[in-house]
């Protein structure tokens, strides 16, 4: 996959990611429903460069039948977050960034709207 600027293993790739939560507002988190936040080390194949995925059923979409599913699933990918990353506070900010854009799809936003509001 080539090197990556910061060196870092997965334990603490995934302490940085607990940091990152921190810094997302208190009243975003509270609002979440049946999602799960997890780290993988590599994109899907075909798509090296993204940094996080949602996968599952935007609060938006759900029904009176949204019941007994699978928790919503918020994939945060290492590799390709720590080849744009200089330092551990980059790690922290941009784990940040994309946690918050991927919630961001859980609540139903769009690309196009996150890159209105400067989360793109």
């Amino acid at each position: 996959m080539g090197d990556v600027p910061v060196e870092m293993s997965r334990e603490r790739f995934e302490e940085l990611v607990g940091d990152a939560l921190d810094e997302v507002p208190e009243e975003l988190l509270a609002l979440m429903s049946n999602v799960v936040i997890l780290v993988e080390d590599d994109p899907p194949p075909g798509d090296p460069e993204l940094l996080g995925l949602y996968e599952g059923h935007a609060l938006t979409e759900r029904g009176w039948d949204y019941s007994g599913v699978l928790p919503d699933r918020i994939l945060i990918y290492r590799r390709p977050i720590l080849r744009i990353c200089d330092s551990d506070e980059d790690v922290v900010d941009e784990v940040a960034v994309t946690v918050v854009h991927e919630i961001a799809h859980h609540f139903g936003i769009d690309d196009d709207r996150l890159h209105e509001l400067g989360w793109g």
